[in-house]
């Protein structure tokens, strides 16, 4: 049920809006105001009527009226009307909105529609119109009028009213009316004669002459409109040459001055000129400016007296002198026409006669050369009517006392207030320079001035200034016998940011510093001075530093860089008026700074060194040598062979020196075998003994080694013929010695075979005695000396036993050697 009951509610909503916006509410209410124009800030008050019976749907149900303003709701008064119908009345107290709509709404189960709507508007009363004037115009007669108007907050209409009709030569009123919805307004009444107003057509222009007696005068002809002809005039002239900025005015010209004249033109010049007229009333309107006539007066010698300015420069060994003259040109009022040139001469004129000319040029400069002596020269110019009278210059010395002081500062964009203080002396005058920096300096022939006032400190120099241009600034004090020394200073009209900053070069880098170097910017491009830089850079971690340098260093060296980093360093130039900013430079810091790389090297470099001079105290000095690497005996030069017995000693035979008193290690063993029927030692043992011994010292064993001459060995074999190396196998032995000064003995087992062919005793070699071998302990005396069989007779003539050096020598693993095998 409740679900139903809500259909219904707006379905019934729904049929209201429909008929409603149908057209059910036209004719069921209407809305009255009491004044759809009110003044503004006043109250409105209004009443809605609603007629229920022509509002299709409402007929039964119960009305509510409510009110809007321009969609702010507002609240009235509702009430029972006469005939069954609903009012409502609305009150606005202060209404202080230009234009508003008020509407009318019916409510009807909480439903809204509009039913009605006035229009409001609210302002002020008409503005009063003021400053009529009139003009009649002569072609057509018509009158216009012109006025203002005040501020209209209402639509507001406007009429032109006069009390008669228009009629020439007769005087009228004429004023203005407005008026809107809240009142009217006039304006003040104008009592004019049409005629005052009129505003005539532009005289004629008819002929313009000189006049031959007054030669700056001339005589302008000119004739009347038609329209105007017959009517009082007041005129005015006016006229200007192409380098005048503004017009000369002659007024004051009636109707009878025809033709009229005027005076004090420039001689030579052309003219441009105009004229107007106007009734002579105080209303009267000027016509129009007639057309323009040219006029050129008439030219005539110039008058000027140049002002000139020198420098002077030795040549030719000093007999001769170089001459740069300047001068100005003489204004329109001294040159009396065009001029076409000058002449520069070294000597006046005299008795009518020219001096020659060392200069004859259009231009304002002169360059000649001049004896050495000449102190004067003369400049004149000249025109289509004569020369001017002739300009001393006085070549002075530039050696006078200078200024005190000298500073520039702007005058504008195109000029400069040049300021100085007065020298100590006196001076009859002053001379600026000012020249343009660049890099290619030029002088400049006319950028001078002279100042005659010798009082006066301070100039304004305007002819060639340009903004963003640095000028050089000069100024000479002029005396009566002496030019002073000049006095320089630079200056801007005006100043920007730099056109452009200079380039970073990386100098030198380490791991904790960079210096940085750069180009001066060039003058034409900084725009002003240069109040310094700033160095900008920044690693891979936005850790950027800064740092301002003076604008006259052109260097930097960034401290505190981290080593083995990348960094990113851009500069900034800056002037008064603003900065610029450069391109950004890469760099990347070292790991190790110069020194440490410098004393890295010459570490390495001494201990390279030290090594060869080791190697070579090693190869020099035996002594250290054998401490690292000790000296094996060579068999060949040992002493074995050098060897002589106890019983030799005391005999005086020649043996050569033996290389070192103690035992030689041996290390080879040479096995000797007996040729068959021949006696090992030639002749009995005991003979031997007491026969001596051959000649002797000779070899007792001989050593092969790879250096030994194959020539020796043969001798050797050859000396005796008995004794030959056998091809056989021999025995092999173990050979045990003490260590070599001092070596650790290691043992080892070295098996050892003889390669020798020389016989190791030869014939008288004495026997060692008994004690003396410690390897025969184990052998009995009598087979020791002899005494035994015929066969141990045999074996004591064993080489092995003879041999001197075996003494001390234990040889182990060859216990067979004790009896010896005859071969």
């Amino acid at each position: 049920m409740a679900r139903h009951g809500a259909g219904t509610t707006l379905l019934q909503r729904l049929s209201l809006l429909l008929l409603l916006s149908l057209g059910g509410t036209q004719g069921c209410a209407s809305v009255a105001v009491g004044s759809p124009v009110v003044p503004l800030g006043s109250a409105v008050t209004a009443s809605c009527t609603v007629q229920s019976e022509l509002c299709r749907g409402l007929e039964r149900g119960k009305i509510r009226i409510a009110w809007m303003l321009d969609g702010e709701p507002l609240a009235g008064r509702q009430r029972r009307g006469p005939g069954g119908t609903e009012v409502s009345d609305l009150t606005v107290a202060n209404f202080s909105r230009s234009q508003a709509r008020l509407w009318c709404l019916v409510e009807w189960n909480g439903t809204r529609q509009r039913v009605g709507v006035a229009e409001i508007q609210a302002g002020y009363p008409p503005a009063k119109p003021f400053n009529l004037t009139c003009m009649l115009n002569l072609s057509d007669y018509g009158l216009t009028c012109r006025w203002e108007r005040g501020a209209d907050s209402l639509p507001t209409a406007v009429a032109l009213k006069c009390a008669t009709l228009l009629q020439l030569y007769r005087k009228m009123d004429i004023w203005v009316s407005a008026r809107n919805a809240l009142g009217t307004a006039e304006s003040e009444r104008l009592r004019i004669d049409p005629m005052d107003v009129a505003k005539l057509d532009p005289p004629v222009l008819q002929s313009i002459q000189s006049i031959p007696h007054q030669t700056d005068c001339v005589s302008v002809s000119w004739e009347a409109a038609r329209t105007s002809a017959h009517m009082e005039l007041q005129c005015e002239l006016r006229y200007r040459s192409p380098e005048d900025p503004a017009w000369a005015l002659v007024p004051g010209i009636g109707s009878q001055a025809r033709p009229t004249q005027h005076c004090g033109f420039l001689f030579g010049t052309q003219y441009h000129f105009e004229m107007r007229c106007r009734r002579p009333s105080p209303g009267g309107y000027w016509s129009e400016w007639s057309p323009g006539r040219n006029f050129t007066t008439h030219e005539k010698a110039p008058t000027a007296r140049l002002d000139a300015w020198w420098s002077t420069q030795p040549a030719d060994a000093g007999r001769r002198v170089e001459v740069q003259l300047w001068w100005k040109a003489p204004p329109r009022r001294e040159a009396n026409g065009r001029l076409l040139g000058y002449r520069v001469a070294l000597s006046p004129r005299r008795r009518g006669r020219d001096p020659p000319a060392v200069c004859d040029t259009a231009d304002t400069q002169c360059n000649f050369s001049a004896p050495a002596g000449a102190r004067r020269v003369y400049l004149t110019a000249y025109n289509a009517a004569g020369e001017s009278a002739a300009t001393e210059v006085v070549l002075l010395e530039k050696t006078g006392q200078p200024l005190a002081g000298l500073r520039a500062v702007p005058g504008g964009e195109r000029s400069l207030w040049v300021q100085w203080e007065a020298p100590p002396a006196p001076a009859a005058g002053y001379v600026l320079e000012w020249h343009r920096t660049s890099s290619e300096p030029a002088r400049c022939s006319a950028c001078w001035q002279r100042e005659r006032d010798g009082g006066t400190t301070r100039a304004l120099i305007r002819d060639g200034i340009e903004p963003f241009q640095r000028y050089n600034v000069s100024v000479y004090p002029l005396y009566e016998d002496a030019v002073g020394v000049p006095v320089y200073t630079a200056a801007y009209s005006k100043q920007k940011a730099p056109s452009r900053t200079p380039k970073l070069h990386l100098k030198s880098i380490s791991k904790s510093h960079a210096e940085l170097c750069w180009d001066s910017i060039p003058v034409e491009m900084q725009n002003g001075f240069i109040t310094n830089y700033t160095i900008f850079w920044a690693n891979s971690t936005a850790d950027v530093s800064s740092a301002v340098v003076n604008s006259s260093l052109s260097s930097f060296v960034i401290w505190d860089l981290k080593p083995s980093t990348l960094y990113k360093v851009h500069i900034m130039a800056s002037t008064a008026a603003g900065s610029t900013n450069g391109t950004s430079l890469t760099l990347v810091t070292t790991v190790l700074d110069d020194i440490e790389i410098q004393f890295l090297f010459l570490t390495l470099g001494l201990i390279f060194v030290l090594l060869i001079l080791l190697m070579i105290c090693f190869q020099k000095n035996g002594r250290v040598k054998k401490q690292f690497w000790p000296s094996v005996p060579d068999p060949a030069n040992s002493s074995l062979g050098k060897w002589v017995p106890a019983e030799l000693q005391q005999e005086p035979l020649q043996v050569p020196g033996v290389r070192e008193p103690g035992l030689a290690p041996i290390s080879t063993i040479t096995v000797l075998e007996r040729v068959a029927g021949k006696q090992l030692w030639g002749k009995d043992p005991v003979a031997e003994t007491t026969s001596g011994f051959p000649d002797m010292p000779k070899s007792y064993v001989q050593q092969d080694g790879p250096g030994t001459p194959r020539s020796s060995r043969d001798v050797s074999e050859r000396s005796e013929g008995r004794y030959r190396n056998g091809g056989e196998t021999v025995q092999y032995a173990q050979v045990v010695g003490d260590g070599y000064k001092g070596q650790q003995h290691i043992p080892s087992r070295l098996y050892l075979r003889s390669s020798s062919t020389q016989p190791l005793l030869f014939d008288g070699t004495p026997s060692p005695k008994p004690y003396e071998n410690l390897w025969f302990h184990g052998v009995a005396p009598e087979r020791l000396y002899g005494q035994g069989s015929k066969e141990d007779k045999g074996f004591l003539e064993e080489p092995l036993i003879n041999f001197p050096l075996l003494q001390g020598l234990k040889i182990s693993g060859a216990e067979e050697l004790y009896d010896f095998q005859r071969f």
